[in-house]
């Protein structure tokens, strides 16, 4: 599940990219696909990090994966890179899981080159707040979403840090009313017989990758994609 739109940002051979919070690896994945890019995969749950292994290891036997990567266990808040590193930050559903995101927003500026570009997504802010109202326990869960952005707030607050929007979209429709379900029914019922059909159903649709299931969701995209997915270019000022 791709939130980066990559036909946004081009890719050339020789880049460094971060991706901060990489979880299994989507969007590390995605970059190596390029040929000669440098892909640094950064996050704190260890079992995240061995499943991205696993996934990048079978794209590189499959030779899906050209570029060169590495996974590191860190802290979006104590970025373990110097100053201007990176040609391509990727911060992806990480924020709202922040205490102190002010420092979080720093720090992928901070390794960010000059006139390169910052993509963050957090949830958008009404299937989000659908989601809190449906289920206490979904916005209780530790180490779960501590807070809900409104899109003007963080652009601001990423804009008073050096860095200027010169894109948005909104994408997963379909995972939006996934989740709905899941806070209606209970967020642990994974196992109820509507929340498994509609994982079975995007599980196939990530594999079949159907062109109808794509349209359907890119219409929804504008009124309920779960995610906010923002561009920035960090200025000479950043």
């Amino acid at each position: 599940m791709i939130t980066v739109s990559f036909q946004k940002i081009a890719l050339h051979p020789g880049d460094r990219v971060l991706d901060i919070g990489c979880g299994a690896g989507r969007h590390v994945c995605a970059c190596t696909r390029k040929k000669d890019v440098q892909v640094w995969g950064v996050d704190r749950c260890e079992k995240d990090l061995l499943k991205a292994r696993e996934n990048l290891n079978f794209e590189r036997c499959y030779g899906v994966s050209h570029g060169i990567w590495q996974l590191l266990s860190g802290d979006i808040k104590h970025l373990p890179f110097p100053d201007e590193f990176f040609d391509l930050v990727i911060c992806s559903e990480v924020l709202e899981h922040i205490h102190d995101d002010h420092i979080a927003m720093k720090e992928i500026i901070r390794v960010l080159k000059k006139n390169k570009h910052l993509v963050v997504s957090v949830p958008r802010y009404t299937p989000e707040r659908i989601c809190w109202a449906l289920s206490e326990d979904y916005r209780s869960t530790p180490g779960g979403h501590i807070r809900i952005y409104r899109h003007y707030q963080i652009i601001q607050r990423l804009e008073s840090l050096g860095v200027k929007k010169w894109g948005l979209h909104y994408a997963h429709a379909l995972h939006s009313m996934y989740w709905w379900l899941k806070c209606w029914v209970g967020p642990n019922q994974d196992q109820n017989i509507w929340v498994k059909s509609y994982h079975d159903f995007l599980v196939w649709d990530m594999i079949h990758k159907s062109r109808w299931v794509r349209l359907f969701e890119k219409l929804l995209n504008p009124f309920v994609g779960k995610s906010l997915v923002i561009y920035f270019q960090k200025t000479d000022q950043g």
